[in-house]
């Protein structure tokens, strides 16, 4: 059986309450519309803020992060490429955090439980096995380039420095509850800043790299140390390291604080 509807009248015989109930109806079904983006705009506008995005926003990222974390693996390596197809030119990503001329006096501080820092030299760094890698470096921005790196693994100095754990003791990735949960790393003057989860820290391509293309890093690339992180975007790759320090939070991250995702995984 049909529903009943309203008569259509001509425009000047229809009553004045029957227009009066359309405009109503038609207002309301408005309002409704109107109210779902408006209410989800105004929740996100006057949600608490995280890590330099609204909430919202950021527990997306999160999740992003999460189903990353669930594929990854210390077998997963990177492409590599043979030592002549590196560019002659390797790209530079970004002069944040390198601002000032490399301090005369520089030295790797590392923070430890006992807080008496560790200040190493770079020929400490190189004292330790030399690695070479030729991958795809990928920026954020969309651009890539085939580069050619050479240093010491991270893993390979957390060992030999006995970092990165709660006891004190070389890590074993296999005692995941000895492990801190993240690696932070800055500049000398602290204008650039970034962590890093654990495993990929201690991930086999994750270099300290002291070279570029057989040759010392020059300023811009991040001389005299710089992090090579082949499982992350380059904005990861922090430059002209300072200070390294362990934290189970995430430690401040510059991107992150500018609304990008702070795992960055590939």
């Amino acid at each position: 059986m049909s529903q009943p509807t309203e008569p259509q009248l001509p425009k000047d015989e229809i009553p004045e309450s029957l227009v009066r109930r359309r405009m109503i109806k038609s207002f309301g079904w408005f309002a409704l519309a109107a109210a779902v983006p408006v209410g989800v705009y105004e929740w996100i506008t006057h949600s608490v803020g995280a890590q330099g995005i609204k909430r919202p926003f950021r527990k997306v990222l999160e999740a992003n992060e999460q189903v990353a974390r669930t594929y990854f693996s210390d077998n997963h390596l990177v492409r590599t490429f043979p030592v002549e197809q590196a560019t002659k030119k390797a790209r530079i990503n970004g002069y944040d955090g390198l601002k000032s001329p490399i301090p005369e006096d520089w030295k790797l501080q590392i923070d430890r439980k006992d807080n008496q820092p560790l200040m190493l030299t770079v020929d400490d760094v190189k004292a330790l096995p030399k690695h070479e890698i030729v991958y795809e470096f990928k920026c954020i921005e969309g651009w890539s380039q085939v580069q050619h790196w050479g240093g010491a693994r991270l893993s390979d100095f957390l060992e030999k420095y006995k970092l990165g754990t709660r006891s004190g003791n070389a890590p074993n990735p296999d005692n995941t509850n000895d492990l801190f949960n993240y690696v932070g790393m800055e500049t000398p003057d602290k204008g650039y800043y970034v962590g890093i989860d654990m495993e990929s820290a201690l991930h086999p391509q994750t270099l300290l790299a002291y070279e570029l293309n057989g040759q010392p890093l020059n300023a811009p690339h991040g001389a005299p140390l710089r992090l090579i992180i082949p499982v992350k975007y380059g904005v990861k790759n922090l430059k002209r390291i300072g200070r390294i320090f362990f934290a189970d939070e995430k430690p401040r991250d510059f991107w992150a604080e500018r609304g990008y995702d702070y795992y960055v995984g590939l």
